[in-house]
């Protein structure tokens, strides 16, 4: 079994990483994201700096259930996502939403990470046969079910 320090540490760094990604698909690959992207890149980072918290943390508990709320907060952005996707007419494109996140303190000054700038229906280019946002889901599940276990087991103890 794996300790629940390598967890949260595992976790923080796949996060991490899913960023790096996301990063390289819009400003190589030139796959704008949309406001559900970008809430979802909250939710990652959010999840990302819970568990590297919980890891430094004497009692890992308060990590592993603020990043499980991450986790379960982008699982309902990401159902949110494939949904439009799953219908063409539902757009979230430039709308209020949009134009909101691109307000907040931290789109205007890491326009680069945090400004929507897509459509979500553009999202359907796949990668090993999944669309973005049906990755984002399974990550969001990966991590909720890992936390959520991890808490659960620190419970029973």
């Amino acid at each position: 079994m794996m300790n629940p320090r390598s967890l949260l540490l595992s976790i923080a760094l796949a996060c991490f990483g899913l960023i790096g990604v996301a990063l390289y698909l819009q400003h190589v690959v030139d796959l704008l994201p949309c406001p559900l992207c970008v809430i979802q890149r909250y939710l990652f980072l959010l999840i990302g700096f819970a568990c590297l918290a919980g890891y430094f943390m004497k009692n890992t508990a308060i990590g592993t259930g603020v990043g499980l709320l991450g986790a379960l907060g982008g699982l309902g952005v990401a159902g949110k996502h494939l949904y439009v996707l799953a219908h063409p007419g539902l757009s979230c494109g430039i709308d209020p939403m949009e134009t909101m996140l691109n307000k907040i303190p931290t789109a205007t000054y890491l326009p680069f990470l945090f400004e929507a700038d897509g459509l979500c229906e553009n999202a359907t280019e796949g990668i090993l046969g999944m669309s973005i946002p049906q990755w984002a889901f399974v990550w969001f599940g990966l991590f909720a079910v890992a936390l959520g276990w991890s808490l659960l087991r620190r419970r029973a103890q």
